[in-house]
């Protein structure tokens, strides 16, 4: 693979739905409907996915390999590490872009041993359509692998215990504090790709922009969901409005779009080891707790380009050096003043402030590290907002053993 595909590689293009499609020149969406039946046919009802793609004059080269293969691949790494190179590789191929130049393209399809397609079109591919839209089309037959992803997730506590009718409340009253939350941002110019998936009792919300900035306004909207919901708790009836727990952590997971009738959605899903580390976090969360996780991940900053190693006490500063963005938000038509965010700990003998990190152990015997995250909201004129725990209010959160950092 070239150093332009990896470095393209970290910003996936947005999915092109409805409304973007709307907003295309009538040719643009021509093109882009001639390329998407020429993908489906190719796609075989979700049997293939394009693995790849190249401009070929008035044309593109794909290559198109049965799903399968990727699965049958990770299962022979599971019992023989010879193969863990090749696994790596895929992982390179399909981390990002699936836009290649001929060399990387030639070198792919080598690799799977697949006679590469040629798909003609009336248009030239990065001319009458760009490198962007093309892209965007084709990663709805394909997948994507994110080394350092930002996710959050969001459990509704004790929602297998409500009625449908109330499930149905619930889901709802929490994807509305995620969207007007998703809009503050937005009116603040702190843009997020944002992408979100149901859990079934509650949403992964992800980032699919993996710079640190962005990634530290993915844990701020965390916040302004909490709030809202906080908000809306407290004016709400019993059971219309959920109890949260959430964590937040980074780590690297596949994104792909699953079948819908006859084509694939314009909506993706995410899974891999940070939404399995995720969902194990949250298991063991008190009701109203926030966990993040225990990350050392190389992040983008968004300036410069420059990769920078960030563990999650340096990226907890980053966003507290970032809350006066959120200064003048509105919530439930107060202007927030201030707002804290810390990792929470204990006065040490020396003085200085510890912050605790917990050792945690899931039903399967696998262990975590964890932090105990607080939030507090300060507006103008309402009451503040207090999100998650002080450290001496964890009574019946379970723990194997804890740590200063």
């Amino acid at each position: 693979m070239n150093d332009s595909h990896s470095d393209r590689a970290e910003i996936s293009p947005p999915v092109l739905d409805q409304a973007s499609l709307d907003q295309l020149s009538a040719a643009a969406r021509s093109h882009v409907e001639e390329l998407d039946t020429e993908l489906h046919r190719l796609w075989g009802l979700g049997r293939n996915i394009i693995l790849a793609w190249t401009p070929a004059g008035k044309g593109v080269r794909v290559l198109v390999i049965p799903h399968y293969i990727l699965g049958e691949m990770a299962a022979r790494t599971a019992i023989d590490s010879e193969t863990e190179d090749s696994l790596q590789f895929v992982d390179e191929v399909i981390a990002g872009h699936t836009l290649a130049d001929d060399e990387g393209f030639d070198t792919i399809a080598k690799y799977f041993g697949y006679e590469p397609r040629l798909i003609e079109l009336s248009f030239v591919p990065g001319v009458d359509l760009s490198n962007d839209l093309m892209e965007s089309v084709v990663r709805r037959y394909s997948i994507s692998y994110i080394r350092n992803g930002a996710v959050a997730l969001f459990d509704i506590v004790g929602f297998s215990l409500f009625s449908p009718l109330e499930q149905v409340t619930q889901l709802n009253s929490l994807a509305y504090s995620v969207n007007a939350s998703f809009s503050k941002m937005l009116a603040r110019n702190l843009d997020i790709q944002f992408a979100r998936s149901t859990t079934g009792d509650g949403f992964y919300i992800w980032n699919r922009d993996r710079s640190v900035e962005s990634n530290v306004n993915l844990y701020h909207l965390m916040h302004l969901v909490l709030a809202d919901n906080a908000i809306a708790r407290s004016k709400g009836k019993a059971n219309t409005t959920p109890r949260l727990r959430a964590a937040f952590h980074i780590g690297p997971h596949y994104e792909f779009f699953q079948s819908e009738g006859l084509s694939p959605t314009v909506y993706s899903y995410i899974v891999g080891d940070v939404t399995i580390e995720l969902a194990r976090m949250i298991d063991q969360a008190l009701p109203g707790q926030i966990l993040v996780g225990d990350f050392h991940v190389d992040m983008r900053e968004g300036d410069t380009g420059e990769i920078t190693h960030i563990g999650t006490s340096e990226f907890i500063e980053r966003t507290r050096q970032s809350l006066s963005n959120l200064e003048g938000i509105v919530l439930s038509g107060e202007n927030v003043e201030s707002i804290q965010c810390y990792l929470t700990g204990e006065r040490l003998d020396s003085g200085d402030f510890g912050v605790k990190r917990y050792l945690l152990r899931d039903k399967h015997g696998l262990t975590r590290k964890v932090y105990n995250a607080k939030v507090n909201i300060y507006r103008s004129g309402g009451g503040p907002i207090y999100l998650g725990f002080q450290t001496g209010d964890l009574d019946g959160f379970v723990f194997e053993d804890e740590e200063y950092t």
